[in-house]
């Protein structure tokens, strides 16, 4: 992915700007924890609770941070209402995520955003990094898509691994071959999301009782939100 570490980096550096250097932090939907390791490697003394109900990629972040007390994994579907009963604390500095909201539609992810207005703490913040689509803008996207991968493609003949052939090795491996088979049960070959805008997302989340919201880096692909309570 394009740009990764440095939407990760302007994502933390907004955690730090907003709620200081040890964060309680909620990393939604977590999967192998990429949020949580940069988190502890730059602030040692935030604590993190990861949340997923992928059973293959939480069998590899439980691996990861096995001995790291910092860490705590939750497996939750985010479209259960009940779900935040599930959290160890009741209300966060911060909720991290990146990468995976894109997967909900946009009437569960409305509901989403107002159960996180119910966790992050006054003064909290929500950071959501993905892939939002402005759709009146369709030459633009299309040129964009087009440049992408075949930067993507590239990489592919250079040896990088992309998705599907992630999966396939995952359900080779003796340790994810049967994590794996279960989240393809969950799953599906893959959810059936979508990609509102940034401006959808700061509308919905104001309305969800954020009392500010805008993007705070974006890429030619992504945007990184901030939503501040």
């Amino acid at each position: 992915m394009p740009d990764r570490e440095e939407r990760f980096r302007v994502m933390l550096d907004m955690v730090e700007a907003t709620v200081g250097p040890e964060p309680r932090v909620l990393d939604l939907a977590c999967g192998t924890g990429s949020i949580t390791d940069r988190l502890l490697n730059r602030f040692p003394n935030a604590t993190s609770t990861g949340v997923d109900l992928d059973p293959a990629l939480l069998t590899i972040a439980r691996g990861y941070f096995s001995a790291d007390e910092r860490v705590t994994f939750v497996t939750a579907d985010l479209t259960d209402p009940g779900w935040t009963s599930k959290l160890p604390h009741g209300t966060y500095d911060a909720v991290l995520t990146a990468t995976a909201l894109h997967w909900l539609r946009s009437g569960p992810l409305a509901t989403l955003y107002g159960q996180l207005a119910g966790i992050v703490r006054d003064g909290g913040v929500f950071l959501n990094a993905d892939h939002m689509i402005d759709h009146t803008t369709p030459r633009i996207n299309a040129a964009e898509r087009a440049h992408r991968h075949a930067r993507m493609e590239r990489a592919k003949e250079n040896g990088a691994v992309d998705w599907a052939r992630w999966w396939d090795l995952a359900a080779e491996d003796p340790v994810l071959a049967g994590p794996t088979a279960r989240r393809y049960e969950i799953f599906g070959e893959h959810a059936d999301g979508e990609t509102p805008s940034a401006r959808w997302h700061t509308e919905t989340l104001r309305s969800a009782g954020f009392a500010e919201a805008r993007p705070v880096w974006s890429s030619p692909c992504d945007s990184l939100l901030l939503a501040l309570k």
